[in-house]
């Protein structure tokens, strides 16, 4: 049987979706960044936003910076519904979890029912569905949900976007004593990610996590 075409390139590609050169070509993040929202710092020392306003999650690891080529896979999974990119994903994801202590509970982020309609699929869920099976962790959609459709943070300034998500979420089950880790595709100013964390940590999470495929290089860019 013949290998799968490449999702970046359409050469022939390996199990996870990619050839070589392309797998090799996708954007690490620098080793240098904040070790709480993972913003790329020269220092490799917490930046001034957490500093300043320490967020409800305890930590981000990220995978890949929001760059060509990995967003092309990110953007074809959320806006061409092409779900095996979420494949890739997933793998730079995993390759960066390796010191990381497992939590007890993987939830995908929340997608606004709309989205999910129109989509049909919620694409932090497709990242988390091979992420649960690689380490062998419960990925859960039914944990928490969204309680409205918010206006999409990318049209939006990054300093509204904590605003835009304030009541977004809710979440009745009991998490007390849990360790959770939210996965998703992009992570910007992290307000989606500290507003899910405060609500998971309301309920009893004594760690919340974000295991995020991409980064943006700064507040807005993406």
């Amino acid at each position: 049987m013949l290998a799968p075409a490449c999702l970046l390139c359409g050469s022939r590609s390996a199990d996870g979706g990619l050839c070589a050169g392309c797998e090799a070509s996708l954007p690490n993040l620098p080793i240098r960044r904040c070790p709480v929202c993972a913003i790329p710092q020269s220092t490799g020392e917490t930046c001034g936003r957490c500093l300043a306003r320490p967020p409800s999650f305890d930590r981000v690891v990220a995978a890949l910076a929001y760059e060509f080529p990995a967003t092309v896979l990110v953007q074809g999974l959320k806006y061409r519904g092409s779900l095996a990119c979420a494949r890739p994903l997933a793998t730079a994801l995993a390759n960066v979890l390796d010191d990381e202590p497992y939590p007890d509970l993987v939830i995908p982020m929340p997608l606004a029912r709309t989205r999910t309609i129109e989509r049909g699929f919620n694409q932090a869920m497709e990242i988390a569905r091979y992420l649960s099976i690689e380490f062998g962790i419960k990925a859960s959609n039914a944990v928490c949900r969204r309680t409205r459709d918010t206006v999409p943070q990318i049209s939006l300034p990054w300093k509204q976007r904590a605003r835009n998500m304030r009541g977004a979420f809710e979440c009745s089950v009991n998490l007390s004593g849990k360790r959770v880790a939210v996965v998703d595709d992009v992570l910007t100013t992290g307000a989606t990610l500290n507003e899910l964390a405060a609500v998971l940590k309301r309920q009893g999470a004594v760690e919340v996590v974000g295991w995020v495929a991409t980064r943006t290089p700064a507040p807005g860019d993406a």
